[in-house]
């Protein structure tokens, strides 16, 4: 077992999301014609950092479906993501571990989206080996199945939409002047485009709000808003800041992931150093109204990042 850091977050409960009473009587009649049923229940997903609609809805007929809801106006960053986790969903082949999207409502001032409504659970935390295990074994499907990504996304290349990343040191060195080896961190941070470059669909925002266990101890990923084109190992090395902050040897992990196994363990440090910048930043930001928790989650990713590289580089 690593060092744990304990989380400061009411896991399941980060979100303040919709209900379904709030949507707009046009908005529910249109979500229940295409269910095919009135619904009777919605159970809200309290997972996450949006404010969006996301609920199960259980129908009169007892089908179940999984829809998510943003206003075009009053929430337009959210329903501009949502616009895009169709469009990116559309694209991904049913190969992919992924929930299924179904339809598709872009008018009226809303952007509806009908998912398929997958019986799950998030992983349990702290990390129990087992989710753990699930997880990697679901980031090899998709790596098999968005390898090389699917055309027509024109997504951009990780080194692209990480470019600010290693400029982040700066705020560090900033606000946390003592702690040590900011200089070699930011360093290994600069060298990222170097060892991240690939072929591969990457989620990019691989945790345990976004990943779903089945009963069968099968997972799905979920939530495709931030997906980039770049190394397939990159996901396994996300996927592990949450077990890590747990207290599971992650390393250990890394070495028995087929995907992670190879990678040299210098190209696994200069990812860790770029991401500890982001975190730490972002965890400095100002907290959105919408999104109380957001910033308390990325302070603490910083934290178990930071700690992770120190430990691995001997600082």
């Amino acid at each position: 077992m690593s060092g744990v850091i304990p989380s400061p977050l009411p896991h399941g409960r980060t979100a303040r999301r919709l209900e379904w009473a709030h949507l707009p009587p046009l908005v529910r009649a249109l979500v229940e014609r295409r269910c095919g049923s009135p619904v009777v229940d919605a159970r809200s997903q309290g997972a996450g950092f949006t404010p969006g609609f996301a609920s199960v809805l259980t129908c009169q007929d007892g089908s179940r479906h999984f829809v998510k809801a943003a206003s075009a106006k009053a929430q337009r960053m959210f329903a501009h993501s949502y616009r895009e986790e169709a469009r990116k969903l559309a694209a991904i082949p049913a190969s992919a571990p992924a929930p299924r999207l179904l339809w598709v409502h872009d008018a009226d001032d809303w952007v509806v989206l009908g998912l398929e409504h997958v019986e799950a659970r998030n992983p349990r935390r702290p990390w129990r080996p087992a989710d753990l295990e699930a997880s990697v074994a679901m980031l090899q499907r998709a790596a098999q199945a968005l390898t090389p990504a699917p055309a027509g996304l024109d997504l951009d290349l990780f080194a692209v939409e990480f470019a600010d990343f290693p400029g982040y040191w700066d705020h560090v060195r900033a606000t946390r002047p003592d702690l040590p080896h900011l200089e070699e961190a930011a360093a290994l941070a600069a060298r990222f485009a170097d060892v991240t470059s690939g072929s591969t669909l990457v989620h990019t925002d691989v945790r345990d709000d976004n990943i779903l266990v089945r009963p069968d101890g099968t997972a799905l990923l979920c939530d495709w808003n931030w997906p980039v084109v770049g190394a397939a190992w990159l996901d396994t090395v996300f996927l592990m800041i949450g077990p890590r902050g747990d207290g599971v040897d992650v390393d250990a992990a890394l070495a028995a992931a087929p995907l992670t196994a190879e990678v040299p363990a210098e190209h696994v440090d200069i990812v860790l150093a770029l991401l500890a910048a982001y975190f730490l930043k972002q965890g400095d930001e100002p907290v959105p109204p919408t999104s109380p928790h957001l910033r308390e989650a990325q302070r603490w990713q910083g934290e178990v990042v930071w700690e992770w590289l120190c430990e691995r580089r001997g600082w």
